[in-house]
């Protein structure tokens, strides 16, 4: 796959369907890189799928039309935090991992990010997932902190490593 096949962009609500499948998708095959539970999205309306889509930007990488990847920037809404978002949903297909898609998708959130004032990009990370820390430190973003036991998968109380970069 040539780097020049995958383009990333913005979706808008006329978008929901891949919102909906590359984001179910990551849900289903890599449960525990997620607050959220795939049953939590399966059962949302077409309608809060749009809505979602309204609030925050989400950014999706294409190839070959269908989504492959997704990473969303969730602005902190009280006024004197505003200038910090959260980076969220995460997800790259795996037979598309180390062609550099999730560091075009960063570069694309960032780019959005610094446009639209925010100087700081922030982001949690399972403790067990040492792939995506290692990948946002060549990133630039620094462990800032730990929530212990942030997440609770399968029963198990999981450390939740804080992260973040200047834009």
């Amino acid at each position: 796959m040539q780097e020049s096949e995958v383009t990333i962009r913005i979706l808008t609500v006329d978008d929901a369907d891949a919102f909906r499948q590359i984001r179910l998708e990551a849900l289903r095959l890599e449960p525990l890189a997620f607050a959220s539970t795939l049953e939590d999205w399966q059962v949302l309306p077409e309608a809060e799928w749009r809505r979602r889509l309204d609030v925050d930007p989400i950014f999706v990488a294409f190839h070959s039309g269908m989504p492959i990847g997704i990473m969303g920037l969730a602005r902190q809404r009280a006024s004197r935090m505003a200038h910090r978002a959260t980076i969220i949903m995460v997800y790259v297909r795996k037979e598309h991992r180390g062609a550099g898609i999730a560091s075009r998708l960063l570069r694309a959130v960032a780019e959005h990010a610094g446009n639209a004032g925010i100087k700081q990009l922030e982001l949690a990370v399972s403790d067990e997932n040492l792939t995506a820390r290692r990948f946002y430190v060549r990133e630039g973003f620094a462990e800032i902190g730990v929530v212990p036991g942030g997440y609770i998968f399968d029963g198990r109380e999981i450390d939740e490593v804080m992260m973040a970069r200047r834009t």
